[in-house]
């Protein structure tokens, strides 16, 4: 505060001046000459009691009576200097004022507003002097207690502390500033260049993130020592690209560690597998190291399949299987297993309806898990098994991942009995067959007896040769892998078995089938590999690239009469090449038809046509033809 224009202070000592031996009414006359010299000041209100300051705040209010009075200071420097004269230290703190430059003025005693507004202005010097660093603090109750607030008291807290002006002012201009060196820590995981760690100058890796979340260059600035961003949007965009990256690396972490789990986890159970089966029955190569996928016939994806089990029943394997009847008549089955039952799934024709003509899923037995009695296997590498159950009939089936399904099975019947399932081996499986229907064959087969006997014998081939004699059935098959072999085992088969050609080989020595003996046993070996395919679509669609090769007849036309005395021009150019996409064999298929193509694992296939039918239309070393979509992997 300074004398021109007067202030406050300096009206209040005048007044104090010129009626200093008057003491009624001199708050008045000091309203009325302050009213008069500062009534135009916008921060300033006049009242009956005395007057109001508007702070950027708030209005404060400020009662006049008394305020000549308290201004006066009537300790003269006779008492200061005798007071200085003292031996007691604490007394002589109270009294700081320095008395030879008072007497060097030689002027009257000052008032307490002049050392008010000495003090002030001295503070506010030495603030100018200072770079301050303000940590405002707000109080939410006057109770002391967590979770007490008042919200009127925190936003006068705010109002009065300018926070508002602040953040206005702070969103004015750039309001995240940060040190280089943190902030390229914290966003160095943005680009793949800067992380894990930056080699260069720190302002050049700043840059480069900068131009990799392609922020515009008027959002941000570089100062000497920090990195300043304008709007909070930008900045959001950082945290947000940040947090990605995060996640990414997070998924691929997750990724590797299940990955890794699941090849434990694989490893365990084949070592299971084995156990089961371990010098008791002689093993496939093929299934020896195979992987155990669970789901073989797509269960997920059909909904009609999920609507015959119960909606709180997992499905924990799903695989095609050969059933045989009492007659070992074969007839293909869907196999679902869950924790409680073991469903074997058929297909029925409509006959009547608007859907008649349609096939559609059928339950056609359901065995509980807990009453199954025993399962019956030979001790060669066959896929046939019996599942006896208690006071029902067997059930007879062949699968070639009979090894994954007896593992789940038995871990399923572990935790509903708390018991291992009793699984013998025999190369003579004798049960008793399920009776007739017909009533008089049923009392026919009571008087000549119901008992089939399935008798494995060696063969010389690795798939099964089947020999139906009345109520007998012999499989011959060759011999597989030792009993004793293990996955991580390295033997050969013994009998029959050589050798597997390396995949070049098999390409060179491609042979389309042509001898039915060979085609047989190629045959053969497919279906014990890998479940078969509804031959209904393919035939349907063999009839369909049928059509459309003698749909395309132009070569039968009679040419044009004058086509003989047309000029000859340059030849056209020729048309560019057709391209494909094309699919990779991931497992071997033999081709059972003359229309179907034969794959190998591993072949490139120019896929020409998809089908619904489930067999896809392609083109193999020049050879068009049918092969079943789920042999094969888009690329």
């Amino acid at each position: 505060e300074a004398k021109r224009p007067p202030g406050i202070m300096c009206i209040l000592d005048d007044v104090c001046a010129t009626m200093h031996a008057v003491s009624e009414g001199a708050d008045t006359k000091f309203v009325e000459k302050l009213y008069g010299a500062v009534s135009g000041n916008q921060h300033y209100q006049n009242y009956n009691q005395g007057f109001i300051v508007i702070h950027y705040a708030g209005k404060v209010e400020y009662n006049v009576e008394g305020f000549c009075e308290k201004n006066k200071d009537v300790l003269f420097n006779d008492v200061i200097e005798l007071m200085q004269s003292t031996s007691n230290t604490f007394i002589r703190s109270l009294f700081p004022e320095d008395l030879v430059a008072l007497k060097e003025k030689r002027g009257k005693p000052t008032t307490g507003s002049f050392k008010l507004k000495n003090q002030a202005n001295d503070l506010v010097n030495k603030l100018m002097l200072c770079t301050p660093h303000y940590i405002r603090c707000i109080k939410p109750n006057e109770t002391k207690r967590a979770h007490d607030w008042e919200e009127i008291r925190v936003k006068h807290q705010v109002e009065y502390l300018g926070l508002k002006e602040n953040i206005r002012i702070r969103r004015a201009g750039f309001a995240y500033r940060r040190p280089f060196t943190k902030f390229l820590q914290r966003y160095a995981i943005i680009t793949k260049e800067t992380w894990p760690k930056w080699s260069g100058e720190t302002s050049r890796g700043i840059k480069h993130i900068m131009d990799a979340v392609s922020m515009e260059p008027s959002q941000w600035q570089m100062g000497k020592s920090k990195i300043f961003i304008k709007a909070p949007e930008s900045l959001f965009l950082l945290e947000e690209t940040r947090e990605r990256k995060f996640d990414t690396y997070a998924r691929i972490i997750q990724t590797a560690w299940r990955r890794y789990v699941r090849r434990r986890e694989m490893a365990e159970i084949r070592e299971k597998a084995t156990d089961i089966l371990f010098n008791k029955k002689m093993r496939r190569s093929a299934s020896i190291r195979r992987c155990f996928v669970g789901d073989y016939i797509g269960y997920q994806q059909n909904s009609g399949l999920r609507a015959l089990v119960g909606k709180r029943e997992r499905v924990e394997f799903a695989c095609q299987v050969n059933k045989y009847d009492r007659r070992f008549k074969v007839q293909k089955r869907d196999l679902l297993l869950s924790g409680q039952h073991l469903y074997l799934v058929g297909r029925e024709l409509i006959k009547k309806g608007p859907n008649a003509g349609q096939l559609v899923e059928k339950v056609t037995r359901t065995i509980q898990i807990a009453e199954i009695e025993n399962i019956n296997l030979s001790t060669r590498q066959d896929d046939f098994f019996v599942i006896r159950v208690r006071e029902a009939f067997p059930s007879i089936l062949e699968s070639v991942f009979k090894t994954e399904f007896l593992t789940v099975l038995s871990s399923k019947y572990m935790e509903s009995t708390g018991q291992q399932v009793n699984i013998s081996f025999s190369d003579q499986i004798s049960y008793t067959a399920k009776k007739d229907a017909n009533k008089m064959k049923a009392w026919l087969g009571s008087m000549m007896g119901d008992e089939r006997i399935l008798t494995f014998v060696s063969g010389s081939n690795d798939f099964p040769e089947l020999s139906v004699k009345g109520k007998n059935m012999t499989i011959a098959i060759g011999n597989g892998l030792p009993r004793d072999t293990r996955p991580g085992d390295v033997k050969t088969r013994q009998g029959s078995f050589k050798k597997k050609p390396p995949r070049t080989a098999q390409v060179n020595s491609y042979q389309p089938p042509g001898n039915k003996k060979q085609l047989s046993m190629t045959r053969s070996n497919a279906s014990m590999e890998r479940p078969s395919m509804n031959k209904i679509g393919a035939k349907q669609s063999a009839r369909n690239l049928h059509s459309q090769a003698s749909s395309n007849q132009s070569f039968m036309r009679v040419p044009s009469p004058n086509a003989s005395i047309r000029k000859k021009g340059p030849p056209p150019p020729p048309p560019p090449a057709k391209t494909y996409p094309q699919v990779r064999a991931v497992y071997d298929y033999a081709a059972q038809d003359a229309e179907e193509l034969t794959i190998n694992t591993g072949d490139m296939i120019n896929l020409l046509k998809k089908e619904d039918s489930g067999w896809w239309v392609g083109e193999l070393r020049g050879k068009k033809g049918l092969f079943p979509f789920n042999y094969v992997e888009e690329l």
